[in-house]
């Protein structure tokens, strides 16, 4: 049904974005000789080599949590600066549900304002939602940022939560907003950061095939076409 056409090339992003988007998270600056630097500087020089395969790959000796926690933030803010390129094309007016195709209309629920599941615009579904993860980053008891503190027994619980939500932006964008991507050039972008991200989920079991359902099929043809690469 729909014709995402991808190419394999690692994403800079440097793109104003709209006012409208929300802010993108900056980590507390993780100091040279810890944990969080050099899984970092590593994420950084696997993902230079072009192998997305490899760059998710949890590196030897290294603690999970730091590694899902690593890079939740780093596609939290992918995921926030490549819908930023879209906001001025999806307002209430236009996007009045949160939606990928008809099928897959996604109600928000939290623990604070919505105690049961709403129906809300895609904007305002999705500036929910990414201050709701920001808010787990700012959360010293589930995002700690201190060497030696440890991380919540349920933090990959937390995560395969955090990943199930934001991939509905993704959902939203290829769905509802890719001519708008495609004319502005963010299609290889956008392509790329999608395959990196269910690498990153599946080598880590962090999302469920059914909660990829709208992007089932071209996420099936685009790692099928990844394994001859």
């Amino acid at each position: 049904m729909y014709n995402f056409g991808f190419l394999y090339k690692i994403p800079t992003y440097e793109f104003a974005r709209n006012s409208r988007s929300i802010k993108a998270y900056k980590a507390s600056p993780a100091r040279h000789g810890s944990s969080q630097f050099q899984l970092r500087q590593y994420a950084e020089a696997t993902l230079g080599s072009g192998s997305l395969r490899q760059a998710v790959l949890l590196p030897e000796g290294e603690d999970m949590n730091e590694w899902l926690a690593v890079n939740t933030v780093d596609f939290y803010n992918q995921i926030n600066m490549l819908y930023g390129t879209v906001t001025e094309f999806c307002s209430p007016q236009s996007c009045p549900e949160m939606k990928a195709t008809d099928e897959y209309e996604y109600l928000w629920q939290d623990s604070d304002k919505f105690k049961r599941p709403t129906k809300l615009s895609a904007p305002d579904y999705i500036e929910h939602l990414m201050n709701w993860v920001q808010a787990y980053f700012e959360n010293e008891s589930v995002f700690p940022s201190k060497i030696g503190v440890p991380f919540p027994s349920d933090f990959p619980h937390i995560i395969r939560t955090v990943f199930k939500r934001l991939f509905r932006v993704y959902a939203h964008i290829y769905c509802h907003h890719f001519e708008v991507i495609t004319q502005l050039g963010m299609q290889p972008h956008l392509n790329t950061s999608l395959k990196h991200f269910v690498y990153f989920a599946k080598e880590f079991d962090l999302i469920e095939r059914d909660d990829l359902g709208p992007l089932n099929d071209f996420i099936d043809r685009m790692l099928a076409e990844g394994k001859n690469k």
